[in-house]
């Protein structure tokens, strides 16, 4: 391998280090299962520690200390990937794979030519914003084809000055491109930070009151079904923008950051981004616009379903017998809904499935 490690310009990280690249570095390790604490930019004693541990993994010489050795070993492993996107640097990890200028015109005209971008990219040798878009979405519509059709659409040229590396360039470009694409919002979303759907995880005094209710339903022949207790702050995050953007009330490029939650809003176009929201919208079903801060991230709402055959026998708070028939489902009997009132938990008339401490 000839690449070029000067063009990284990688620095030293070491305890006290901050920055773009201990975040990389963090990233990295955590990725090859090295035990990290955060991913936060923070150099400090569980980062020493990992690293230590990396070094001594690989027979290097244990020092906490990311130096030149150090580093050598990562980039066989991939290390250039993580730094390149967690630092912005897709520039040097061209230049690192020996693209000059006119190499990167070639991987811009054959991005567009791959993947039909419309508008094509601007072949000006500068692999800026616009054309790490393109990328990613060339990578998004040729998916497991990626590579070959790289391989097969790039001039002589490039492969001539590449020669024998050509083939580690396009591994490198190719699993760039696909961790770009993994970055994309999309459907696929609706997968990361789930609901809890265990009642166990509301918060108390509303987690008592909903197992006294969920007791009597029981105790009266009633089934439930729960779609969603605690939401976490992510999901909620997600949920709320990908609505906002699908309800063109703001654009992907200005949705602000959440740590942890490592998506990207903004597509080739905006029209593709605003596309990718709607595809989340209804993955996550979404019927009323979701807040930031909700009775679900407070652990004070559950969204379930209780249905019965016959009539429903069931006792409220007070111990009297309720007799309630049809209909038979927790979405429209506001019977059963003044029993849930009686325990302290409340329905939310407009949705369906909610129900709260305070009916909101």
């Amino acid at each position: 391998m000839s690449f070029n490690l000067q063009a990284l310009q990688l620095s030293t990280l070491q305890k006290q280090s901050e920055g773009l690249t201990v975040t990389a570095w963090q990233k990295f390790l955590l990725d090859n299962k090295f035990p990290i604490a955060a991913v936060d930019g923070d150099f400090g004693n569980i980062t020493d520690k990992a690293t230590r541990e990396y070094q001594s993994r690989n027979s290097l010489t244990v020092t906490g200390v990311v130096d030149i050795s150090t580093y050598k070993k990562a980039l066989e492993q991939g290390f250039a990937i993580y730094f390149a996107i967690y630092t912005n640097a897709v520039k040097k990890l061209l230049s690192y794979l020996n693209f000059g200028e006119n190499e990167v015109k070639d991987l811009q005209q054959s991005l567009t030519a791959i993947a039909r971008l419309n508008p094509p990219l601007t072949v000006d040798g500068d692999f800026g914003l616009n054309s790490i878009k393109g990328l990613s979405e060339t990578y998004k519509k040729r998916d497991i084809n990626f590579r070959a059709e790289l391989a097969q659409q790039l001039s002589n040229a490039t492969k001539t000055k590449l020669g024998t590396d050509l083939d580690l360039a396009l591994d490198n470009i190719t699993e760039y491109a696909k961790r770009l694409r993994q970055r994309l919002s999309g459907k696929d979303w609706v997968t990361f930070f789930p609901n809890s759907d265990l009642i166990d995880d509301l918060a108390s005094p509303f987690r008592q009151k909903v197992q006294a209710f969920e007791g009597a339903l029981q105790n009266a022949g009633a089934t439930i079904s729960i779609a969603s207790v605690l939401r976490s702050p992510e999901r909620a995050y997600l949920m709320h923008y990908a609505f906002r953007i699908s309800n063109y009330e703001i654009t992907a490029k200005d949705v602000p950051s959440m740590p942890n939650v490592d998506i990207n809003w903004v597509h080739y176009t905006e029209a593709i981004s605003v596309l990718a929201a709607k595809e989340m919208v209804s993955a996550y079903n979404i019927a009323f616009r979701p807040v930031l801060t909700s009775r679900h991230t407070q652990g004070l709402a559950i969204d379930w379903e209780i249905t019965w055959s016959g009539t429903l026998n069931i006792k409220n708070a007070s111990g009297t017998i309720i007799s309630i028939s049809e209909p038979r489902t927790s979405y429209e009997n506001s019977t059963l809904w003044q029993v849930g009132r009686s325990y302290g938990v409340i329905k939310l008339s407009s949705d369906r499935p909610h129900w709260s401490s305070d009916g909101h």
